[in-house]
């Protein structure tokens, strides 16, 4: 470090070194000076001078050293950056290159949380402890903290890759509280007599989207993109290659991970609400589902929820749950029946059951006590089929 750790040293025959913290940085400059020890004593106090300068707010780094490579990044303009106007930027500039469901949510955070909170700091005086100390007050699960901190993290990459900061203060860093143990899961399926009375509650081309989400399992984003060229009639399939949610404005996205874009078997029961919603929609060779409010294709979710599900739960007499039920509904029939849970996991759009496991665990069927008999008298030689292969006798030799 130097004499005796004041951030001062010899580099060479006729430079010296020293070093000091500016803005979170630590930065080291050379001064042109024999590296005697008079001249180290006079870089010790110019390291001072230049320290009191920066407690008192008076150091400007282009005009102590006008050719360094820092003194650009630590000049007035770049300095006055704000976090709300580098997030503003940042945000403008990730339009293009993420889907649209994925940008609504970094809009979110930035717009409703890092703005209001740490729009007003400086982008170089942005410290972990005033994300920490800001993040301590909200009133959130860890979930939305690490969301917010993963937005927040990547933005301060970017920050770094433009060299308007040092040191990326969310490095290698989470903030997490220790919570209670969280519930099971959220899965809540509609019981056999539940979806009767739900189907029965509908009609025309509600009935058909709903009979149709309880027998393919898919996401509402998926449903409301499906096609008609999109049905294998030969194969008895739907291909889901697409999705659509309320933040991609009527836009088809593709699937977040190849197994997303899948086959999905189609059962009697969805083949069913197929054919039946042929009447309204077919001979326009377009969507296959349409908010029969509007003879357009579904928005998202939300119309669904507000225009269709809502009143159908109520007038069933069902206790209400979320439509994507339809979905958890769909896996726990499919695994209670004794379905294979990769099969499942395919249909699905998972990469593994690991998930399927974990989640809808308690609808596999358990081993009863015959469990592994079929392997047994498959491969395990009986005893007394050891003792004809070895010619014993039970007879006592004489």
């Amino acid at each position: 470090m130097g004499r005796g750790g004041r951030g001062v040293r010899a580099v060479s025959d006729s430079s010296i070194e020293i070093t000091f913290m500016y803005r979170g940085v630590r930065c080291r400059e050379r001064i042109t000076l024999k590296p005697t020890a008079t001249n180290l004593k006079k870089a010790e106090q110019h390291k001072a001078a230049i320290e009191h300068a920066i407690s008192i707010g008076n150091f400007d780094y282009s005009v102590t050293f006008p050719g360094s490579a820092r003194a650009e990044k630590f000049a007035p303009e770049a300095s006055r950056e704000t976090v709300n106007g580098f997030l503003t930027r940042w945000l403008a500039a990730k339009k293009k290159h993420l889907a649209s469901s994925s940008f609504d949510g970094y809009r979110k955070i930035v717009e409703l949380r890092l703005v209001p909170a740490l729009g007003h700091h400086m982008l170089v005086d942005l410290k972990r402890k005033i994300v920490r100390d800001w993040l301590d007050t909200l009133q959130v699960g860890n979930k939305t903290l690490s969301n917010i901190q993963s937005c927040l993290r990547s933005a301060l990459n970017d920050a770094c890759e433009e060299e308007l900061i040092e040191v990326n203060p969310m490095a290698a860093w989470t903030y997490s509280r220790k919570e209670a143990p969280p519930k099971e899961d959220d899965v809540d399926p509609f019981a056999p007599d539940e979806q009767t009375a739900i189907l029965g509650a509908l009609q025309g081309q509600a009935r058909n989207l709903v009979q149709f989400a309880i027998w393919t399992g898919l996401r509402t984003s998926e449903l409301v993109a499906l096609d008609w060229g999109d049905v294998d009639w030969i194969r008895g399939e739907v291909l889901i290659t697409k999705a659509m949610t309320q933040a991609s404005s009527g836009i088809a996205e593709v699937p977040k991970t190849s197994a997303g874009r899948r086959a999905v078997k189609l059962l009697s029961p969805a083949l069913a609400a197929l054919k039946a919603q042929k009447e309204h929609t077919f001979l326009a060779d377009r969507e296959i589902f349409q908010n029969p409010r509007t003879g357009e294709r579904w928005a998202g979710d939300q119309p669904i929820r507000k225009t269709m599900w809502v009143p159908a739960m109520k007038k069933a007499g069902v206790r209400y749950r979320r439509p994507y039920q339809t979905r958890h509904t769909y896996a726990s029939m499919m695994l209670s029946a004794g379905e294979h849970p990769m099969w499942v996991a395919k249909q699905l759009g998972h990469t593994d059951w690991t998930m399927i496991a974990r989640v809808y665990g308690r609808w596999m069927p358990s081993a009863d006590v015959t469990a592994g008999n079929k392997a047994e008298d498959l491969w395990s030689a009986k005893p007394d089929d050891e003792n004809k292969a070895g010619g014993l006798s039970e007879t006592a030799p004489g």
